[in-house]
């Protein structure tokens, strides 16, 4: 990480040239949120090659801010598990997200829209309260997207509030479908449209189980299990 040092003892700098490369944020970002597997390090960040997520997993390991570590009962697979240097880096990434959410544009952050990370992020932070009766299967059905990112299934489990994704058909009889675009789902999620208003302008359907459909409609109200940003004050159109 020393290539483009900014040759300064100010630690603001010192702390730039491990933290601001590029990806390394958004990176550090996903190893707070719980990932910690390779796999699913990439799931949270779809746009990273996988020769650059390694290249940067081995940069923050060189930094002491992750270490590896083999997997509990799969000896033969690795993880990465953040340092005491890493966790501390929790408020500093908190706090470039909240900037975010509140000083930048709604419209320009809406040009980058990305099924993939989109259903990551509602598969880790959607909190299914109240739970459902059984284990429940929620297909999402972006009608923009082509085929490939097109259906997304969501599996909540209630015996232990676990939620998984398939972005191939699970197998599963279908409880509840959610027709949308992603662009709508993107808003309800990150807070900048409410789930009544889309359900208003007709941009948004769930049909199927009307008791899960009840269940989902309160999960992703405001002041839920939103994105962890949603709820900040914006101060830009």
């Amino acid at each position: 990480m020393t290539k483009g040092s900014y040759k300064q003892f100010c630690p603001v700098a010192m702390a730039s040239e491990i933290i601001c490369t590029r990806w390394t944020a958004v990176l550090v970002r996903e190893l707070l949120m719980g990932s910690t597997r390779f796999n699913d390090l990439r799931r949270g960040v779809p746009r990273m090659s996988p020769a650059l997520l390694s290249k940067r997993l081995k940069d923050l390991e060189e930094a002491g801010i992750v270490y590896r570590s083999p997997v509990e009962d799969e000896p033969d697979v690795e993880q990465y598990i953040l340092t005491q240097a890493g966790k501390d880096l929790y408020p500093i990434v908190e706090s470039l997200g909240i900037w975010g959410a509140r000083w930048v544009e709604t419209e320009p952050s809406l040009e980058n829209l990305d099924p993939t990370l989109l259903m990551w992020d509602m598969r880790r932070n959607i909190i299914p309260d109240p739970k459902p009766n059984k284990r429940s299967v929620i297909q999402f059905m972006y009608s923009d997207q082509p085929k490939a990112t097109k259906n997304w299934w969501l599996i909540v489990d209630p015996k232990n509030d676990k939620i998984d994704l398939c972005s191939v058909e699970p197998g599963f009889d279908v409880d509840l479908y959610v027709s949308t675009d992603l662009r709508t789902m993107t808003k309800i999620w990150m807070g900048f449209e409410t789930l009544s208003n889309a359900f208003a302008e007709e941009d948004i359907l769930l049909t199927g189980n009307s008791d899960l459909e009840e269940k989902v409609r309160l999960w992703l109200s405001p002041g839920k299990s939103l994105s962890p940003f949603a709820g900040i004050e914006k101060l830009v159109s």
